[in-house]
């Protein structure tokens, strides 16, 4: 077997390899073929002027503005004033506790 002649069961093994992947092949071509054809025919509609709906304008809607977000943090200024009142209790006015120390 190891001299480099094959054998009846490996030809066999891959003519059937090669007739599998020429049927995936093809049934994978038509397919293709046949799938975006049908897509379309079935979707057309001719639309000219005349058919066309009058636009109406939209009122713009206004979105509520966020607060500004320190870029460093990632926290609103209303946060920030929280978390320091919370943070800089009992502790000396000084540093960034200033203004916010008790």
């Amino acid at each position: 077997m190891m001299n480099g002649t094959t054998t009846d069961r490996e030809t066999a093994m891959n003519t059937r390899h090669w007739m599998t992947a020429l049927a995936s092949a093809g049934l994978g071509l038509c397919l293709m073929a046949i799938a975006p054809a049908s897509h379309a025919v079935d979707n057309f509609t001719a639309v000219t002027a005349s058919d066309k709906p009058a636009k109406t304008k939209k009122p713009k809607q206004s979105k509520a503005p966020k607060p500004p977000v320190s870029p460093n943090t990632g926290e609103s200024k209303a946060e920030r004033d929280k978390r320091l009142l919370r943070e800089c209790r009992g502790k000396a006015n000084a540093g960034a506790c200033e203004g916010f120390a008790s």
